[in-house]
């Protein structure tokens, strides 16, 4: 087999984010429940975008987050997701190439508009998203391009993909190809409220398709409806190779079928916002995993990136993160 050229393949909703600073008041005015995400539609996003003033606006998705961090840490990153043919796509494209990462996914020209999300981030660093979906949802299996299967070393998904109608066949696409090129499929629950929505689909893709995967407390104990976390450990630990699960401040717990670590939470200074902290540390871990280290390494070198993420407004990196992670990959 020859070797990979793709480190990581992302494959997600491609969205822009506009993010905010709010009060409380304005998610308690606005029936929005803090900490979740929710999907609006065209009016709503016109609405918000009304409300909210000035705003920062950055290429983002779940997905291109984590790819983003893989570059940044030194690995070779693709993705695959869809934008219209507008300002706002054309915006998206050139951010996450600016970033290091490969996008050469054709903008759909139906008509939709270019997603995006509002991240709304309250004053204790919680940040509650309204997602308008746009062109994000025309993603198709076509778009998943055989020969990046083929030279990835890992195929990573998101859940919130599955809000989009052709999903299940893009993923079945994406992670067929993977098995008959011996690639690994990796995939993310996202958020408890999407895995409220796709519980059964996703139960059966951890056990079915997924080699790794990526959670945090409130998603794997609501994929297994369970209250308890460990409860929820064991029985993910018998459903794929290995899951990478985060607990916030508790930091990460990584388990295969053969190894356990407990990953400390990266020391990190006041907490702006937590968005992006989970996409984060998908990245940092998958960057790892990839260029051949152990799985605490690769627990450390997310948590890292995940605690650098928070300390500031937005989910990419702010700090170069190579050069943070230089310590823990010394011989």
């Amino acid at each position: 087999m020859e070797s990979s050229r793709i480190d990581v393949l992302g494959i997600g909703n491609a969205i822009v984010d506009v993010l905010v600073r709010i009060n409380d008041d304005f998610l308690t005015d606005r029936d929005l429940a803090k900490g979740s995400m929710q999907l609006i539609d065209a009016d709503r996003a016109l609405a918000l975008y009304g409300a909210i003033g000035g705003a920062t606006e950055v290429s983002g998705g779940s997905a291109a987050n984590t790819v983003v961090g893989v570059s940044a840490l030194g690995g070779a990153a693709t993705y695959i997701g869809k934008v219209g043919d507008d300002e706002l796509g054309r915006f998206f494209a050139k951010d996450l190439r600016a970033a290091g990462v490969a996008f050469h996914t054709r903008p759909t020209t139906d008509g939709a508009p270019t997603a995006r999300s509002f991240v709304l981030v309250s004053p204790d660093a919680q940040r509650t998203m309204c997602t308008f979906l746009g062109a994000s949802v025309g993603i198709e299996p076509d778009d998943v391009i055989e020969a990046d299967v083929a030279a990835a070393r890992v195929v990573y998904l998101e859940g919130y993909l599955w809000d989009a109608p052709r999903a299940c066949a893009t993923f079945a696409r994406a992670a067929a190809l993977a098995r008959q090129h011996c690639r690994r499929v990796a995939f993310t629950l996202s958020d408890p409220f999407c895995v409220a929505r796709h519980r059964e689909d996703f139960l059966r893709l951890v056990r079915e398709d997924v080699d790794i995967l990526f959670a945090n407390e409130a998603e794997i104990t609501a994929l297994y409806q369970v209250d308890d976390f460990d409860h929820a450990l064991q029985r993910v630990r018998g459903h794929c190779d290995i899951a990478a699960l985060t607990r916030s401040e508790r930091g990460s717990v990584v388990l295969s079928r053969a190894e356990v670590h407990m990953i400390d939470a990266h020391p990190a200074g006041a907490v702006v916002d937590t968005t992006g902290a989970g996409d984060l540390y998908a990245g940092g871990f998958l960057a790892g995993l990839t260029a051949g280290r152990d799985l605490g390494t690769c627990g450390r070198l997310g948590s890292l990136a995940a605690g650098e993420v928070i300390g500031h407004l937005g989910a990419r990196p702010a700090a170069d993160l190579a050069a943070l992670a230089a310590p823990l990959l010394r011989p």
